[in-house]
């Protein structure tokens, strides 16, 4: 089940989540599939040099599949494999760390649309790795970190959705 913000259990206070929006001039079906898409994901990760090397590679993600990632996160070369574990097209679906660095993670992508203008939401909900260690990187580097992945990959999705042109309409 996909995270309702509002009601927040109180533990959940105490961890870290990271949340980003972005309003975007594209149908929400088009927005959904982008978010999904592992070829867009990797387009958007360029900087961290991300690239998927198991599970589902290319294409679009549904429910159950799993895709593990490689890339260079603060100078460290690291695999991390997600699945998808809910999801309601084109309102939501959830990936879940399956084996990576965090502890764990739940990345709910949430969808919602208005007079043509759709609202992408990226709740990502983690524990971060080393225990008290990771407590502390976390407030020094990795929340921000995360803010500024998630913000840049949506700027990318929101990029492409919003496209006229009809060859990448095709494409993705």
């Amino acid at each position: 089940m996909v995270r309702d913000l509002n009601n927040l259990p109180i533990y959940a206070v105490d961890m870290p989540i990271v949340v980003v929006k972005t309003a975007i001039r594209a149908p929400i079906e088009r927005c959904f599939d982008l978010a999904r898409n592992v070829d867009v994901h990797v387009q958007s990760t360029a900087r961290t040099k991300e690239r998927a090397v198991g599970g589902v590679t290319h294409g679009l993600m549904e429910l159950g599949q799993e895709v593990t990632w490689e890339a260079t996160h603060f100078g460290i070369r690291q695999r991390l494999t997600s699945r998808i574990t809910a999801y309601d097209r084109p309102r939501s679906f959830r990936d879940s760390q399956v084996r990576g660095a965090f502890l764990r993670f739940d990345h709910d992508h949430l969808f919602s649309c208005m007079d043509g203008l759709t609202t992408m939401t990226d709740v990502f909900d983690y524990t971060p790795p080393w225990r008290w260690l990771g407590r502390v990187a976390d407030r020094l580097f990795l929340e921000q970190y995360m803010q500024r992945f998630l913000t840049e990959r949506q700027k990318v999705i929101k990029s492409i959705a919003e496209e006229v042109n009809p060859s990448t309409l095709r494409q993705v």
